[in-house]
């Protein structure tokens, strides 16, 4: 298959291969857009089935970031890489700094972070043979950690979507369901309990669900945790959950989650705005782990991120404005206003 004819090819800039024979290492780094600056995104490792889904995943998650760090107002463009294998069993310290070479090869077009599969310490072995790494530094509040960031972000874009759906602040006695008790959503789950919501949450990972557990939240199986009747489902484990099938199933009034590329499809989100369920626009409401790396990058404090991630929950209630203003879905509205800060104006012919 020709990336030119993918699906998920959106005028990248760039999409660059990676085979390394010695260490195993087979990625991919997918630059979308370098208008407002570098592309900087995470780097996922994940044991695809076959080449042609992590070219389509490693597309979709690049374009995704230009539009995370347009709406964020950050000075970045998108960027995402992928490295095919399976991190439990396939990681090493060889492969780790050959990923660091691949990107060292790319000059600075692609800034790397940490994402599913990878962590603040194979960041570090990668940062051994670049520059180009962000998310590591020691200093900050989480360790380099970005993922209490991007929870953070979800929490106020939850409050916000409760504000504008239900005129409510408060997030007592709210139900929310969360899919997926790794990083991101036990932090989540950590928040919310604080908060007095009551947390369902669903994992594959028996451990991770079981962390989550001790914080107060109610187990349920992952095949239900989709349908349950509740006020709030956050996705936050893989992208396209919301597809043709499982978007009649949803029960939940609105829909806010840290996974990315939730909507398997754009129709998707007329599909939820038809139904009534108010969609957080993922690269919206999961953008604090990206202002996070990017102040870690710039060596500012965390203060700095914390204050920039708060501001999450004042954009998505524009876009709810915005889309029940115009009849139009949240995830299209989100995209039109990011598409006019990182486009260039279309230059019409002179009469």
């Amino acid at each position: 298959m020709s990336v030119f004819n993918s699906p998920s090819f959106d005028s990248h800039e760039l999409v660059a291969f990676k085979n390394d024979p010695r260490s195993g290492l087979r990625a991919i780094v997918a630059i979308h857009n370098t208008a407002l600056g570098p592309a900087l995104g995470g780097c996922r490792m994940f044991p695809y089935a076959s080449p042609e889904l992590a070219v389509e995943d490693v597309l979709r998650l690049s374009r995704g970031m230009s539009y995370k760090s347009a709406l964020a107002g950050l000075p970045l463009g998108g960027g995402k890489a992928v490295i095919i294998g399976d991190p439990a069993t396939m990681k090493s310290r060889s492969l780790l700094l050959a990923m660091g070479d691949f990107i060292e090869g790319l000059n600075g077009q692609y800034i790397t972070a940490e994402d599913s599969g990878t962590s603040v310490a194979d960041l570090k072995i990668i940062g051994e043979r670049t520059a180009y790494v962000s998310g590591i530094m020691d200093g900050s509040q989480f360790g380099g950690d970005p993922s209490p960031y991007t929870a953070q972000g979800v929490f106020y874009g939850i409050k916000a979507a409760m504000a504008f759906r239900h005129n409510e602040n408060s997030l007592q006695g709210v139900r929310v369901a969360v899919q997926g008790a790794g990083s991101v959503g036990r932090y989540l789950t950590k928040l919310l309990i604080a908060a007095g919501a009551e947390v369902f949450i669903a994992d594959v990972n028996a451990a991770n669900l079981s962390l989550a557990q001790t914080m107060g939240a109610i187990p349920v199986p992952v095949a239900d945790v989709l349908g349950l009747a509740v006020d709030v489902l956050a996705p936050c484990a893989m992208g396209a959950v919301i597809d043709e099938q499982t978007v009649g199933l949803i029960n939940a009034g609105i829909v806010a989650g840290a996974a990315n590329n939730q909507l398997a499809m754009p129709i998707q989100g007329e599909q939820l705005r038809q139904r009534g369920i108010l969609y957080a626009p993922d690269f919206v409401i999961n953008a604090g782990g990206i202002i996070d790396v990017y102040y870690q990058r710039a060596e500012d404090s965390s203060n700095s991120s914390a204050a920039h991630v708060e501001r999450i929950g004042d954009t998505l209630q524009e876009i709810f404005a915005r889309a029940e203003k115009t009849g139009v879905a949240t995830a299209q509205i989100a995209e039109q206003l990011a598409e006019e800060i990182f486009l260039p104006p279309v230059k019409t012919a002179a009469a």
